[in-house]
């Protein structure tokens, strides 16, 4: 199956350590898919919570579509809700309460027709883990560029 993905959230990766990665649906409005289609859409300082058996997310800025009428949504940092199944819901806020879990939407993309969210279930790193991975992503870096000199 084609994805075309409209945003990845690479601050997320820095941050975290990701554990599991779940496939959501997004209930969205009109003017909001136009937006998304333009790829206008910021998931730097959205989370996820769990509230009332329901899975929302919190904070993805998706600006006004400018063609829009007087019918679209006035705010573009309104709380979306996810689509899951209920036992998949249940599963992950049993995870996140007792284990310390947090859920960060990883990606967003197109999937046939239909927008879909990568969440992510991650659990926090500490500094010296955030320190540790850039020293190896720069040695890394020194090595390909040593090998690319080479020949």
């Amino acid at each position: 199956m084609e994805e075309k993905i409209i945003s990845l959230n690479r601050q997320a990766s820095h941050e975290y350590f990701v554990e599991e990665k779940i496939e959501a649906g997004i209930v969205l409005e009109g003017s909001e898919v136009k937006s998304l289609r333009r790829g206008n859409v910021n998931l730097k300082d959205s989370f996820c919570l769990i509230a009332n058996g329901e899975l929302l997310i919190k904070n993805m800025h998706i600006p006004l579509y400018e063609k829009s009428g007087a019918f679209s949504t006035k705010n573009p940092r309104r709380d979306r809700k996810l689509l899951l199944h209920k036992l998949e819901i249940l599963k992950l806020s049993m995870k996140v309460a007792k284990s310390g879990y947090t859920l960060v939407p990883l990606k967003l993309y197109f999937k046939q027709a239909l927008i879909k969210m990568e969440l992510g279930l991650c659990k926090g790193k500490h500094t010296f883990d955030k320190k540790r991975d850039l020293k190896e992503k720069d040695l890394k870096r020194d090595a390909e560029r040593h090998i690319k000199n080479l020949t």
